[in-house]
């Protein structure tokens, strides 16, 4: 018997709203709900009975098809859009037959409902990012001036707050946000007939054929493109170029997670950390780690999808057939990182003690930068550069506090070198950035 991929590799997506967004019967509902905006759009227009579209939509259930059986009769076509044309006629009486599917080819039907399972999974993933967005501007509004090392190159770099990183996360979850938010809005549907013509649309003028994609259009509620696009691939790779940045910028923010809840770092947890098999005293950060996973992936589900542009004649041969499964994991991939990026924020935990632990790790080289200026001022640049590369090599060295090398430095005479050398008092516009980035809504 056959079964069903259940996600059982794949916890990043299993059990989301976005799998179930993208799953067969999605598809399935999609193609069935495409099939009957085009019957209802041709009787608008009089290119069908009245009734013709009602009857469809009425046949159109996705509970009376039997997606296994559509999937295996698919092989002899290419596509599963053929088998369920037939189906769909023989659920319907005869004399609506001949307005089931009438003048349209499968590419027309399997692109729009591929247009509206993308549109619906991502209103899934917008709402996961506003919670995340949400999420994270509570983060950095309450650690605005908690001080933190900042880390340039896995080495310490200079102070910087933890209220800034978090803005910083959030910044770019809105760039995906305003990016998905176009792409969605702009998600076309997909109607040219046989070769992009609209030849069999066009008994009653010129006009018809547009207007009937208009019409079309309107019963989807998805956007009326200029052109038929088979082989114009723009909609796909610009919602794939959006998934992946979108991935990647999720992506970020695990990256930092990952690296600052390390055990000799813990300057973050998860809210609820994973289990391990063989060590009980571990708490994993699986979230992380999942949208990790998935920003890894995302790249080259899009790439497949970019390669596609390069597709041949009004129609192509297997540039369009490689996109459908890349399409819909990218589309999985990303909607199960949002879920995860909002659970992973809404719960995270921040342990500002030992960040300000860390700052002092160096004791006090993180704020050589600050001291050589000071010293600039006083001695010029060359010099100033001299005295800070010895310094803070003896205090490396013999492991002593900057403060207490510089303090027989004539250029220090006069200055509070502890005040100079604490990192908390060295974070820069941090605290004016942060608010900045929180005015974008």
């Amino acid at each position: 018997m056959h079964e069903s991929d259940a996600g059982l590799l794949a916890p990043g997506r299993a059990g989301s709203a976005a799998e179930a967004a993208t799953g067969d019967h999605a598809f399935l509902r999609a193609l069935l709900d495409a099939e009957a905006a085009l019957t209802r759009a041709q009787a608008v227009r009089g290119l069908a009975p009245a009734g013709a579209g009602r009857a469809v939509t009425g046949a159109a259930e996705a509970g009376s098809f039997d997606v296994r059986e559509l999937a295996l009769r698919a092989r002899s076509w290419g596509n599963p859009v053929i088998p369920l044309v037939a189906a769909l006629s023989a659920a319907v009486d005869e004399d609506v037959r001949p307005f089931v599917h009438r003048g349209a080819t499968s590419q027309d039907i399997l692109d729009t409902a591929a247009m509206l399972v993308a549109s619906r999974t991502l209103g899934i993933v917008l709402d996961d990012l506003g919670r995340t967005a949400d999420a994270l501007e509570r983060l950095a509004a309450a650690h605005r001036d908690t001080p933190m090392p900042g880390r340039t190159l896995t080495q310490h770099a200079v102070p910087t707050t933890f209220g800034l990183k978090a803005a910083g996360w959030r910044a770019l979850v809105l760039d995906a946000r305003d990016r998905l938010r176009a792409v969605r809005g702009a998600l076309p549907v997909q109607l040219g007939g046989a070769a992009g013509t609209l030849a069999a649309f066009s008994d009653g003028g010129d006009a018809a054929g547009p207007d009937l994609v208009a019409a079309y259009a309107g019963e989807l509620g998805l956007a009326e493109p200029l052109l038929p696009w088979h082989a114009l691939r723009t909609p796909v790779a610009d919602l794939a170029g959006a998934l992946a940045f979108t991935a990647g910028a999720l992506g970020k923010a695990a990256a930092d997670v990952l690296t600052l809840s390390r055990t000799e770092i813990g300057e973050l947890a998860e809210g609820s950390g994973g289990g391990s098999s063989a060590m009980p005293h571990k708490a994993n950060p699986v979230r992380a780690t999942l949208i990790a996973a998935a920003a890894r992936r995302a790249p080259g589900q899009a790439a497949t999808l970019y390669g596609s542009l390069t597709a041949e004649d009004e129609r192509p041969a297997g540039a369009w057939h490689a996109e459908w499964e890349p399409l819909r994991d990218l589309l999985r991939l990303v909607g199960g990182a949002a879920r995860d990026a909002a659970e992973l924020t809404e719960g995270l935990r921040v342990f500002p003690p030992a960040m300000r632990n860390h700052l002092g790790t160096t004791g006090g080289l993180i704020v050589s930068e600050r001291l050589a200026a000071v010293a600039a001022g006083r001695v010029g640049p060359a010099r100033a550069k001299e005295i800070l590369t010895g310094a803070a090599r003896l205090a490396r060295d013999e492991g002593r506090p900057l403060a207490e090398v510089l303090a027989v430095e004539p250029a220090f005479d006069g200055l509070d070198l502890a005040e100079l050398t604490d990192p908390a008092r060295y974070t820069g516009c941090a605290g004016l950035l942060t608010d900045r980035a929180l005015e974008r809504r």
